[in-house]
């Protein structure tokens, strides 16, 4: 029976195509929509989106990395949303700063600390980064014994993208995050079907629409080729590390074998050396001390008149000397 292949669409998890549904003012409602489910926050709170920061310049495409950040003032919230693909070192040290960066930027001169707005960091992750079933993280400041929160001011999420579906816990959430991880126009019917949210139904046809621009997939298909050759090199480069790091770990523990090996049996020959030499010393001056009192009593049995053959007879040869 033959199969045919499942059409291949254009990503959402891609940078180029995130940044043209989620970067694009003309898509507020989708944009206001995706951030109440994702941050579980009313979205009749979200009155006004501001947005910042997406552009992608040519010389972009040409990049191995693929992520994008997109900030979003959102009714007086700093929102930083991030997609990012392949695994990078230190992500979550980098995560970090990018907050605090934020935070602190918002502050004008002149302003007090109080004015500080809310900075929420958003994560959207193709790999693993927590050990744990849940692929929704969320960071706050809490005191270690009360749990009580220092500040309403700090937030990052995490979503990781490869957990989806081995943990259910908020299908208005699932369901977006499974459009960004959707691949094939299979993947799309599905969510399509299933989904109760008119924003992620819009978006599938944005999608498709967008699929329809042949300068858009061309840029796509270069995309994903430069995140699948960073992939490859970060996987080799990770093989070769783990290779020269076991062959380095062997070399170093067999030399610091040998040096503990050389130590120990020094330490042990010596206490060895010790012990036989204690009870040769006491062996020999033993015997040393029994010939030298019977020499002793040998003359003075002499002086008493015993005769040698008496003498020998008693003590044996031992008074010789």
């Amino acid at each position: 029976m033959h199969m045919e292949k499942a059409e291949k669409i254009l990503m959402l998890k891609l940078d180029i195509i995130f940044k043209r549904v989620f970067g694009d003012s003309k898509n507020e409602k989708i944009i206001a929509a995706f951030i109440s489910d994702l941050l579980e926050i009313p979205r009749e709170s979200i009155k006004a989106i501001y947005i910042d920061n997406v552009e992608i310049a040519p010389e972009y495409l040409d990049m191995k990395f693929s992520r994008l950040d997109l900030k979003l003032d959102v009714d007086g919230r700093i929102v930083n949303i991030e997609m990012q693909v392949n695994r990078e070192p230190d992500f979550r040290e980098r995560t970090l700063f990018y907050w605090s960066k934020l935070y602190c930027d918002e502050l004008k001169t002149g302003e007090e600390y109080g004015d500080l707005k809310q900075t929420i960091c958003i994560n959207i992750i193709n790999f693993n980064q927590f050990d744990c079933e849940n692929y929704h993280s969320r960071f706050k400041v809490l005191e270690t014994e009360r749990h009580e929160v220092l500040t309403d001011k700090f937030a990052i999420h995490f979503f990781e993208l490869k957990k989806l579906g081995r943990y259910k816990r908020n299908k208005r959430m699932e369901d977006w995050l499974n459009l960004i991880n959707a691949e094939t126009e299979d993947d799309l019917m599905a969510i399509q079907q299933e989904t109760q949210i008119p924003e992620v139904k819009d978006t599938i046809v944005m999608l498709r629409n967008l699929s329809k621009d042949d300068k858009l997939r061309m840029e796509a298909h270069y995309r994903e080729k430069r995140m699948h050759d960073e992939a490859t090199a970060l996987g080799h480069a990770r093989r070769e590390g783990m290779a020269a790091g076991r062959a380095e770990g062997i070399a170093v523990g067999r030399a610091e074998g040998i040096a503990v090996g050389k130590a120990e049996g020094i330490a042990v020959g010596r206490a060895e050396g010790m012990a036989a030499g204690r009870a040769e010393g006491m062996a020999a001056g033993r015997t040393e001390g029994r010939t030298e009192a019977n020499k002793a009593i040998a003359q003075k049995m002499r002086s008493s008149g015993y005769s040698l053959e008496q003498i020998k007879a008693l003590l044996g040869d031992d008074f010789i000397g």
